[in-house]
């Protein structure tokens, strides 16, 4: 497929839409998306890479039963890659884990050639993967694979409601059981995504604040309920703090108290750091949802392009109800055209 040139070049503007796991909400909240982007008067320029006769029945059975208007895929070029056999909502299996797999490398791959300027991603099931023999952890591993790159790194960022603050949570590590964190984390890991935060906080800010959580309960108390912060996460820090002067480094922090400054930046009552490293995922996620989880976009770093996708699952509990919201979807559009 070759998209048609909008302004200078074909790649202005336009963003890739992988439509997630068909068995999902991905096919609901893309087109709720639009629809909302649309009502706004924003001018997005999408390829959706699915299956079209499946998100044109989408569209006709979702239409009269949502709340939410959703744009009419008749609008918008697809990327046809046909699913093989039918797909029930709700029932992720190795048939719809199979079809999510091979649209995001087919979107992936307009990027990579230049027909698209971003990428954007719905929600895909791992197991449904993992059933059709596709056993990477996620699509931010998958994307590092095409794009020959050894590791990619995974950042929630979100506007705050009052759009003064933006909250920007890197992970150290992703998706990776909690038994072996302690044994991914080293200096030069740390090191690395630090780098990665600081270049992206830069986008925003000159001289940005960085704060990092500890790794153990009170980081480490001193050594005595754990000793990696003692060990070399408080002298790598002291290294990094020294070789970039105008950054501001706090940390470790103990990690229950860590995000208590963002809290009071997203209500508007303070001011937060403009990037926070979390060493683990569910350490970042939790805080990053409690404040944003309608707001907060999957961004990930480190490709030749930039990736988001909205934080919440595939929803296979509501799939073809009509009841998934969009605020997300939305919200990761929004920040691949404003960052792409």
């Amino acid at each position: 497929m070759t998209l048609q040139a909008t302004g200078k070049n074909a790649k202005q503007g336009v963003i890739a839409v992988a439509l997630g796991d068909p068995a999902g909400i991905g096919a609901e909240v893309t087109l709720k998306s639009l629809a909302a982007l649309q009502a706004k008067g924003a001018a997005v320029d999408v390829v959706l890479v699915g299956c079209r006769r499946w998100l044109e029945q989408t569209y006709m059975d979702l239409r009269d039963r949502s709340g939410t208007p959703l744009a009419d895929p008749a609008g918008f070029p697809i990327l046809d890659r046909p699913l093989q056999e039918t797909i029930d909502p709700g029932q992720g299996t190795a048939a719809s884990g199979a079809a999510s797999f091979a649209w995001l490398s087919a979107a992936a791959d307009l990027v990579l050639s230049g027909q698209a300027l971003a990428l954007t991603t719905a929600p895909i099931a791992k197991h449904a993967w993992h059933a059709a023999g596709h056993l990477y952890p996620g699509q931010t591993e998958r994307l590092a694979e095409l794009c020959g790159r050894e590791q990619a790194s995974m950042l929630f960022t979100a506007r705050s409601p009052g759009g003064s603050w933006r909250l920007n949570t890197l992970l150290a590590t992703t998706h990776i059981p909690l038994a072996r964190v302690p044994l991914a984390l080293n200096p030069a890991l740390v090191e690395h995504q630090l780098d990665v935060l600081l270049a992206f906080c830069k986008r925003f800010i000159a001289h940005p604040s960085l704060t990092v959580a500890g790794l153990n309960p009170h980081a480490g108390e001193g050594g005595q309920l754990g000793e990696e912060e003692q060990d070399w996460l408080i002298p790598l820090l002291e290294s990094w703090r020294q070789r970039h002067p105008t950054v501001t480094l706090r940390g470790p922090l103990p990690p229950d108290s860590c995000w208590l400054g963002a809290a009071a930046a997203w209500r508007g009552e303070g001011q937060g750091a403009d990037g926070y490293l979390a060493l683990y995922h569910d350490q970042g996620l939790i805080p990053v949802k409690l404040l944003a989880f309608d707001a907060a976009v999957n961004t990930t770093l480190g490709l030749p392009f930039l990736r988001t996708s909205p934080d919440h699952g595939t929803g296979f509990d509501i799939a073809g109800s009509g009841l998934a919201r969009a605020d997300s979807m939305v919200a990761a559009l929004e920040t691949a055209l404003e960052l792409g």
